[in-house]
């Protein structure tokens, strides 16, 4: 949620348990703790993004900024009209 890769913690939840987060090919359970240096593709609705995680932080602090927290490596949209 700090990272505002998701809106809502639930939301995140959510797409762990859909399958929609991914780090080597693999699919994440709920328990999986994120560790700095992480590859992640999250697949929301339209798009695909590939994230590296450089900052998991201890505490919530009001001085963390998003982007500090994760480097963008691709983002990729889906054509809808294409889905079958």
């Amino acid at each position: 949620k700090v990272s505002r890769l998701a809106k809502r913690r639930a939301e995140a939840k959510d797409g762990i348990e859909a399958g929609r987060i991914t780090k080597d090919g693999r699919t994440l359970k709920p328990g999986y703790e994120v560790k700095a240096g992480d590859v992640l593709v999250i697949h929301y609705r339209t798009k695909f993004l590939t994230v590296r995680v450089t900052l998991v932080p201890e505490r919530i602090l009001p001085s963390l900024k998003p982007p500090e927290m994760y480097e963008i490596l691709e983002e990729r949209k889906d054509d809808v009209r294409a889905w079958p």
